[in-house]
């Protein structure tokens, strides 16, 4: 290929991943290692519309199933949790009292296997897929070995009272700092499994992000960074501050700075295109401290963070 094709080519390449990214609802997740085991997870939850937010603590022992018929995935709950629902249906973000956290964000690519509901196949509603994750795995090598054997189905359907089909991808992370991405590309489960793996945004799909996180890598942050609210520009900059912020152990620094790198990736409240309709604004955020046990909710319509301290649960 010349050199004039391959350009043509690569910018192609990049007007395609702008063009998907302004068509999805937006999220960024972002992983903070520190020295001594201090670890912190923070995402923010963008959605074009109102998307309510409680937060709940589940107990350890609790029966479960996975909500997709009558061969759905059963199992009682090994680990407690702390986590914050959407329209109190769906897990969307988490923290076991392991340390092991997971947050679902939106994914426009994401075609699952096909399930039949009521048939021989284990079915798990895209919903609990979070929730099973925090009751029954301590750390991300777990979960990993775990459902890559792919022992159920993950089964997805339309957002309650709306037309739009609910397609995520999963990130863990845990208290030493692992992570892994989940995703469910053409049917098939795709694993990427790697300390290093410490951000995530939405489309495209990880592979891409990380190649165009490898391209702007080679262009000094201090001089520039992409600022649009675009997935693949959220994930630059997320990458870039979460490494350039202090390293320390020192929660009462740690912790801020986390929360103003998130904020960082987050969209301003009220922000509308007409010509890129789903550009969503930041609903809330969430910090977990994996090291400490504590977990930080920040909602944007009421700007006090609130948070949970493990140590002062009865799981």
């Amino acid at each position: 290929m010349s050199t004039k094709s391959l350009k043509v080519v690569l910018t192609l390449f990049f007007l395609f991943v702008l063009f998907v990214s302004s068509l999805s609802f937006a999220c960024t997740r972002v992983v903070y290692q520190g020295p001594n085991g201090t670890i912190f997870t923070a995402r923010s939850m963008d959605w074009k519309g109102d998307i309510p937010a409680n937060l709940w603590i589940f107990p350890r022992g609790m029966n479960r199933n996975g909500e997709s018929g009558s061969t759905s995935v059963k199992w009682k709950s090994k680990y407690g949790s702390v986590i914050t629902s959407s329209w109190d249906i769906t897990s969307s973000d988490g923290m076991n009292e392991k340390g092991l956290v997971g947050n679902l964000l939106w994914l426009s690519e994401s075609v699952y296997p096909k399930f039949e509901k009521n048939k021989d196949k284990p079915g798990l509603a895209v919903s609990l897929w979070l929730q099973y994750v925090l009751d029954n795995f301590a750390t991300v090598s777990e979960a990993v070995d775990f459902l890559r054997k792919e022992q159920f189905v993950v089964a997805s359907s339309h957002i309650p009272g709306t037309d739009i089909f609910a397609t995520v991808h999963l990130s863990l992370s845990d208290s030493s700092g692992d992570n892994a991405i989940f995703e469910y590309i053409n049917g098939k489960l795709v694993i990427h499994h790697d300390r290093s793996f410490v951000t995530m945004t939405n489309s495209p799909i990880f592979e891409e992000q990380l190649a165009i996180n490898a391209y702007w890598k080679g262009i000094p942050g201090t001089i520039t960074l992409p600022g649009t609210n675009r997935a693949a520009d959220r994930f630059t900059r997320a990458a870039y501050y979460i490494d350039a912020i202090p390293k320390t152990d020192n929660t009462r620094v740690a912790l801020p700075s986390v929360f103003s790198v998130i904020r960082n990736c987050s969209v301003p409240l009220g922000i509308s295109s007409e010509t890129e309709p789903n550009i969503s604004s930041t609903r809330w955020r969430t910090v977990a401290d994996q090291k400490n046990l504590v977990y930080y909710f920040d909602n944007v319509l009421n700007p006090n963070v609130v948070w949970v301290e493990f140590s002062k649960i009865d799981f």
